[in-house]
C-alpha cells in the first residue's frame, strides 16, 4: 500500500517534486505530473537516500534491506521514493529497489555477514546492519537462507515482530560507532539516526530528524536536568541524545565523531557554549527496561 501522507508542511516528508507529484496530492501542490505510487522493498544492505538525483547530492539517510518505500519515478538510475517507516522522501538508486518482501526476521547483530552458502568459511559476500529486515526462505543448519541470495548466521536474527524493549542498552551497544551525518547503520550514525535505530529495536516507530522527534515523541518534562530517567531524550535546536540513567546521556555527536557516553551536565555546558545552545525540550517515552 502507499505510504501515507504525512505534514505537507514539511517538505522532506512531501512527495512531491516541480515535475512529479503523488497523485493523492492533486490540487494541494503543483506539479508537471502526477503518478499512483508502487510499493517497492529495498534488497540491497543499504543504501543512500539523497535530495536530488545525484551521489554527490548529500545524504539525507539511509535506507537498509527490508524497508518499504512507495516508488514514484526513476531518474538517471535514481528513484524517487516515500519511505513506508518514517515518511522520508528522496531518491535512492534505482538498482536498490525490488518488489515488495514480506520480512520474517530482523537483524539483531550490530552487523552480521552474508555468505554464499552455509558455511561461516565462504568468503562473505557483503553484511547486514543491526535493524536490517529479511526474508527467510529456508533454513540450512545454523544458517537462514534469503529470499534476496545468500545465507546468514540464524543465531544473528529474531523474528521480525520480536522487540527489545531497552531501547538505552541497544543504544549502549552502539558506542564508539563512528559519527555519520545521515547514517543509519552500525557502521555509522548521526544523533537522530543513534534514537530512531535503538526505538526501532524497541517496536517503537520515530520520525527521521531531531526537530522531528521532538515535536512527534513521548511527554514533555521540565528542561531543567533534574529527575532525569534512562531513556529520556534531550534535545537542542538540532540535536538528541538519550540518558542512560540520571546523570549519563549518550549521543552521536561530532565533538567526539562518534556515540559517545557523557555526563550529561558536562554535554550540556559544551553544546551551549560551543554548537546548537540550550536545550530546548527534555521527553519522556515509554519507560525503558531496566530504568
Amino acid at each position: 500500500m502507499p505510504t501515507a501522507l504525512r505534514d505537507l508542511s514539511d517538505p522532506r516528508l512531501v512527495p512531491a517534486r516541480p515535475e512529479i507529484a503523488d497523485a493523492r496530492l492533486r490540487g494541494r501542490v503543483e506539479a508537471a505530473r502526477y503518478v499512483v505510487g508502487e510499493p517497492r522493498s529495498v534488497v540491497v544492505p543499504s543504501a543512500p537516500l539523497t535530495r536530488a538525483p545525484r551521489f554527490d547530492a548529500g545524504l539525507e539517510t539511509e535506507a537498509v534491506m527490508g524497508d518499504a518505500v512507495t516508488f514514484y519515478d526513476a531518474e538517471e538510475g535514481f528513484a524517487f521514493v516515500q519511505f513506508a517507516h518514517d515518511g522520508y522522501v528522496g531518491y535512492l538508486p534505482e538498482a536498490a529497489l525490488g518488489r515488495p518482501t514480506a520480512p520474517t526476521h530482523r537483524v539483531t547483530a550490530l552487523r552480521s555477514f552474508v555468505y554464499p552458502g552455509p558455511d561461516l568459511k565462504q568468503p562473505a559476500a557483503g553484511h547486514l546492519t543491526l535493524g536490517a529486515r529479511i526474508r527467510a526462505e529456508g533454513e540450512t543448519g545454523d544458517y537462514l537462507r534469503l529470499g534476496t541470495g545468500g545465507y546468514v548466521f540464524a543465531g544473528h536474527c529474531a523474528p521480525v515482530d520480536a522487540v527489545e524493549p531497552d531501547y538505552a542498552a541497544t543504544a549502549e551497544r552502539l558506542v564508539g560507532t563512528p559519527y555519520l551525518w545521515g547514517g543509519r547503520t552500525s557502521l555509522g550514525l548521526d544523533c537522530s539516526g543513534l534514537v530512531q535505530l535503538c526505538l526501532a529495536q524497541g517496536g517503537m516507530a520515530a520520525p527521521r530528524d531531531a526537530d522531528q522527534q521532538e515535536r512527534g515523541l513521548g511527554d514533555g518534562l521540565p528542561p531543567d536536568l533534574d529527575g532525569l530517567a534512562r531513556g529520556d531524550l534531550v534535545f537542542w535546536r538540532g540535536h538528541v541524545g538519550m540518558m542512560l540513567d540520571a546523570t549519563r546521556l549518550i549521543h552521536a555527536n561530532g565533538h567526539h565523531m562518534a556515540v559517545a557516553v557523557e555526563p550529561v551536565r558536562e554535554a550540556v555546558a559544551r553544546i551551549r557554549e560551543k554548537s546548537y545552545g540550550p536545550v530546548t525540550s527534555i521527553r519522556r517515552l515509554t519507560p525503558s527496561a531496566g530504568s
